[in-house]
């Protein structure tokens, strides 16, 4: 995968992950079991996240050490494959605690990697 490649994928994560951190916000807990339409969008928003960074090359993966690749790839495996037990109570203390985090590990790879992080 060339750097270009790499470039785009991270900035997949970060635009899908500012996503779900905008749809989380001022939400609670129970309105993932009250809304259907929420909770299918984060899941999903999470999964992307997830398969953006599994296309992200091993090379950059090694460069961009803050960021925890084999949860967040991780995470997509579950959630695609273990969709009938995934635990909402850990789903969102993912999107609470952990995103926020992402996001900033990824806009900060991107401004030093010359990219805009809002291309």
């Amino acid at each position: 995968m060339t750097w270009h490649d790499d470039q785009t994928r991270l900035r997949h994560m970060l635009s899908h992950a500012e996503e779900a951190a905008h749809m989380a916000q001022g939400r609670t807990r129970a309105n993932l079991d009250s809304d259907r339409q929420l909770n299918l969008a984060l899941v999903r928003l999470m999964e992307i996240i997830g398969e953006a960074a599994s296309r992200v090359s091993s090379e950059r993966r090694q460069e961009l050490t803050a960021i925890p690749w084999p949860d967040v790839v991780g995470l997509r495996h579950r959630l695609v494959h273990g969709y009938d037990k995934v635990d909402f109570d850990i789903l969102w203390d993912i999107l609470q605690y952990d995103l926020p985090l992402l996001i900033g590990e990824l806009r900060k790879a991107l401004e030093q990697a010359g990219g805009d992080a809002a291309e």
